[in-house]
């Protein structure tokens, strides 16, 4: 289908609670850093870790080369090869340490960390590649392949297993640091859920402070299928007294409108409880997704452009897209047969649902899914909120849970209509309602998983929380690409 739906221009109310949060927070004062040792502590290990890490991998690749009898074989001393294993983990600890892989704000659902290990392997075999070809030692290319497959595999594994771990000491109360969220609002709930879903930052929001009394005693739930982690909400004036009641070490301002004075009043009383002070910034502009900043002698300066287009990227993607497609589709057969069959004895109606969405620049499109409602529901409809929806089937809720339902949307990847990863596709109807900041999920290819999906937004409607979608437009590349995959694959593993 080649026709587009008609967009409308107008502007939605750019109140608070109606634009999206952007959730970078700026610290504004500092009080002392009770878990700072603990952070250090870890980070240090990491480094350690991720060093002996990358030794390790080396050597199981090469021993996988030796007794897989690749190419022509090259006998390494151990001094030699011990040697030459140190400087390459070295120097991929050093450029990972560029990259921001160890600082303490690396999280965006792991998906940012796993990015930097598959960059850094990528670039570190290039460079060992180049170093083959030029210096004087003589390495076995099979040697290097290996050790490209063996090490990020390894680093992801170590990096999953330190993340359980610090969340675990986390959850016993090592290392933490007590926030106060200021403002109960749909900021504050959003700073909530991101820091309750980064366990490994250490902060613990342990309560809300809302100047509105009709808050007083509520309870504000994360964001997701899940409302299991809460925090209370009090009215109360925020002063030295209330903050040394529950123990806080940190407050975080929720209010991106708040007014100059009201702010300083909150500084002053954080001041004065020796506490660390952060806010969340106002949006005096629509979107910060298309805002360059830059730090030009300690004077911030933002600019304001398009999205560049990346041909490159582009043509890789497409073929990784189409050649993923055939793949699926030949392996996969038989599951798609068995699916089909289970759901036409599960519930009466076809096996496949077809819904025009809308994709790329506008464009409609039909996508197709395994049917997982009954099919009297209506397909004009918002998609279920909760799986105990009733439109849903009971073969249906594991489908839906286990992203299987999905699966046929591979053949819309093959058509071009969709890619691999990329903001998920609306129904026309909704895209009708959207405003200047969510026409921006227009401006690429629509995908079968993304950084949303992986969220725990996935019960709220996507274009009311569409940050996800911002920062991957922002900031796609192929090995954010493979990172997204990768998760999205444990994800549906894990049956959430």
């Amino acid at each position: 289908m080649s026709s587009s739906v008609g967009i409308s221009k107008s502007r939605h109310d750019d109140s608070a609670e109606v634009l999206a949060v952007d959730l970078r927070v700026v610290e504004a004062a500092k009080g002392p850093r009770t878990a700072g040792v603990f952070g250090r502590a870890v980070t240090a290990c990491e480094v350690v870790a991720d060093f002996f890490t990358i030794i390790l991998s080396v050597g199981l690749a090469n021993s996988a080369y030796y007794h897989l009898t690749l190419g022509r074989h090259i006998y390494y001393s151990t001094h030699a090869f011990l040697g030459a294993a140190s400087g390459f983990a070295i120097i991929m600890v050093l450029m990972l340490d560029r990259t921001g892989a160890y600082s303490r704000g690396n999280s965006l659902l792991r998906v940012r960390e796993t990015e930097q290990v598959l960059r850094v392997s990528a670039q570190a075999f290039l460079v060992a590649l180049a170093i083959s070809f030029s210096g004087g030692f003589l390495f076995s290319r099979w040697l290097l392949v290996l050790c490209f497959a063996f090490v990020p595999l390894a680093l992801f594994v170590q990096k999953t297993c330190v993340y359980f771990l610090v969340s675990s000491l986390h959850a016993k109360g090592h290392g933490n640091e007590r926030v106060l969220i200021y403002g109960a609002g749909h900021t504050g709930r959003r700073v909530f859920s991101a820091l309750k879903r980064s366990p490994r930052l250490g902060l613990d929001p342990v309560l809300f402070v809302d100047g509105n009394p009709d808050k007083a005693g509520s309870t504000v739930f994360e964001m997701g299928y899940e409302r299991r982690r809460c925090a209370p909400v009090e009215s109360a004036p925020l002063c030295k007294e209330l903050l040394n009641k529950y123990e806080i070490d940190s407050i975080i301002v929720a209010i991106p409108s708040i007014g100059r004075e009201h702010f300083l009043h909150v500084m002053d009383a954080a001041f004065h409880a020796n506490v660390r002070l952060s806010f969340v910034p106002s949006h005096f502009l629509s979107s910060d997704s298309l805002v360059n900043y830059q730090d030009i002698d300690g004077v911030l300066l933002a600019s304001l452009g398009q999205p560049t287009k990346k041909l490159g990227y582009e043509l890789v993607k497409r073929f990784v897209d189409f050649l993923f497609a055939i793949i699926c589709l030949t392996v996969g057969a038989p599951l798609f047969l068995l699916l089909a069959v289970l759901i036409r004895l599960d519930s009466p109606g076809p096996a496949l649902f077809k819904q025009v969405r809308v994709g790329q620049g506008g464009m409609l499109f039909e996508m197709y899914k395994f049917r997982s409602m009954y099919v009297h529901a209506s397909g004009s409809d918002y998609s279920p909120k909760t799986p105990d929806d009733p439109r849903i089937t009971r073969l249906g809720r594991f489908l839906r849970r286990t992203s299987l339902d999905e699966l046929p949307q591979v053949l819309n990847v093959l058509e071009g209509r969709m890619s691999l990863v990329g903001p998920r596709p609306e129904m026309s109807f909704i895209v009708e309602q959207y405003g200047e900041k969510q026409r921006q999920r227009l401006e690429v290819k629509p995908g079968l998983t993304g950084l949303w999906q992986l969220s725990g937004d996935r019960a709220f409607l996507i274009h009311e929380n569409i940050e996800y979608d911002l920062y991957y437009i922002q900031h796609r590349n192929l090995f954010m690409d493979l990172a997204i995959l990768l998760h999205t694959s444990i994800f549906a593993m894990r049956g959430i």
